[in-house]
């Protein structure tokens, strides 16, 4: 039960916060945890409890909470240069390198860069890009967006459009024009008798058959997370990309790889879309792009969307779009600083050895008999709950299972995510072999005291 002295945080919390994404019975009963510092890949609270943060914050914090280079380049360049904008033909020479720094580790061999302070506002930044280039070239009724059912591209209103969750509707949210065909989880929505690879060519045909209905005139552009995070870890079916790209491609449709979780490392690569080889025209970039240590967001244009923007925006003499923080010199410091940790410093590399281990510890949870399927990619992963495995039957939605789930990990020590029927795993990249069987051993206890619980 929460503390409910006035003088409490728990009661602080209550009296003066409105909360987002958060359920709110379990806030009355439990109330809210209140952290103070962390060290490494754990939490501590006001009580002093610790927490292995299982979720990275929100997949952002990949270089642990107590990164010291990362505070010192941050401390740095309070001292040199403490704010600045991107507006008027003037920025900071901290922006200037991080824009060459993210073109040089793209996957493209040029490019271009826009700032923004989220992976949210990053992607309505595109979306604006591509409305602002089909006007340009005279094509204006290019304004309908493609997405998939059950993606997550952020909470500002053109994003939420494009995030495919049910929830969006208490917003009267999506927009018109704003299309999500069906969601590539083969182990969930395939037909019966179904193969994957039959599955594949049916989220190709349906891509098809939806710009043949709509007309590609009037498409302005496919956005697509390589993995879906916030739709519970949900990998493509195999060969799911390379069966669209063509297609987008044939209609003029551009790929906008939405890379906010995959990008820098989640997935084993620097991004996803390397991970599953395709090739976006752009990328949308946030979280571990600052490995959480300051909100930013970037939308990294390859050359020939580049070009095509870079002529439109000179016909006119200016692209009136941007932020107050955008390019932000402390957040492009932090930036290049967190680059360097993940790529030279280990972290990528650590991803990469740890996943067996995270993968066998999926995989050994994975054989409850209330655990429907394991899925995941480098280090993100997912358990989903089951009230019947072979029927793939989820538990009642009242039941809140999943909510349970994490709520009895929270007891243990370990903070993890529930998401629908699921629970996501997303570590820290300097997560030690150890720290993942303690993540996998607290899971389990929680596991068995809910589903125990369910049964009884």
């Amino acid at each position: 039960m929460p503390d409910t002295a006035p003088d409490t945080w728990q009661a602080r919390a209550a009296a003066a916060s409105f909360y987002g994404f958060t359920d709110l019975p379990t806030v009355k009963a439990r109330g809210t945890v209140v952290v103070t510092h962390g060290e490494g890949p754990y939490v501590i609270d006001t009580g002093g409890r610790r927490y292995l943060d299982a979720n990275s914050g929100l997949w952002n914090m990949v270089a642990g909470f107590d990164h010291p280079g990362l505070a010192e380049a941050a401390k740095a360049q309070y001292d040199r240069l403490p704010g600045y904008h991107a507006f008027f033909g003037r920025m900071s020479d901290q922006t200037v390198r991080l824009s060459e720094r993210l073109v040089e580790v793209s996957p493209f061999d040029r490019g271009r860069v826009f700032y923004t302070n989220s992976g949210s506002e990053a992607n309505d930044t595109a979306l604006k890009m591509l409305w602002f280039l089909a006007r340009a070239e005279g094509t204006p009724e290019r304004r309908k967006i493609l997405t998939r059912v059950n993606a997550y591209h952020g909470v500002t209103v053109a994003a939420s459009s494009m995030t495919g969750k049910p929830y969006n509707a208490l917003f009267g949210l999506p927009l018109p024009g704003f299309i999500h065909l069906t969601c590539p989880h083969y182990w969930r929505e395939a037909r019966a008798g179904e193969t994957e690879t039959a599955f594949t060519a049916r989220m190709a045909a349906e891509l098809e058959d939806v710009i043949a209905r709509e007309g590609a005139e009037t498409i302005a552009g496919f956005f697509a997370e390589p993995v879906m995070g916030a739709g519970g870890v949900i990998p493509p079916s195999a060969g799911y990309f390379q069966a669209i790209q063509p297609i987008l491609k044939r209609h003029g449709i551009p790929l906008i790889a939405d890379e906010v979780i995959c990008g820098f490392g989640r997935t084993g690569a620097v991004w996803g879309c390397d991970t599953y080889d395709f090739a976006p025209d752009a990328i949308i970039s946030s979280k571990a792009l600052t490995a959480g240590y300051f909100p930013m967001g970037a939308v990294i244009l390859g050359p020939a969307l580049a070009d095509r923007l870079q002529a439109a925006v000179e016909e006119v003499e200016e692209f009136p779009h941007g932020f107050t923080a955008s390019g932000h010199p402390v957040g492009c410091a932090i930036a290049l600083k967190a680059i360097d940790v993940i790529l030279n410093e280990g972290l990528l590399d650590n991803v990469r050895a740890l996943t067996p281990r995270f993968e066998a510890g999926l995989a050994r949870l994975a054989e409850h008999p209330n655990i429907g399927e394991w899925r995941g990619k480098g280090l993100m992963g997912a358990l989903e709950a089951v009230a019947d495995k072979a029927t793939k039957t989820p538990f009642p939605a009242e039941l809140s299972v999943s909510e349970r789930i994490a709520n009895a990990c929270t007891d243990q020590g370990l903070i993890c995510r529930p998401l629908g029927q699921s629970v996501v795993l997303c570590p820290p990249f300097i997560l030690t072999e150890d720290q993942t069987d303690e993540m996998f051993d607290k899971l389990e206890r929680a596991l068995t005291g809910v589903f125990d619980g369910l049964s009884g």
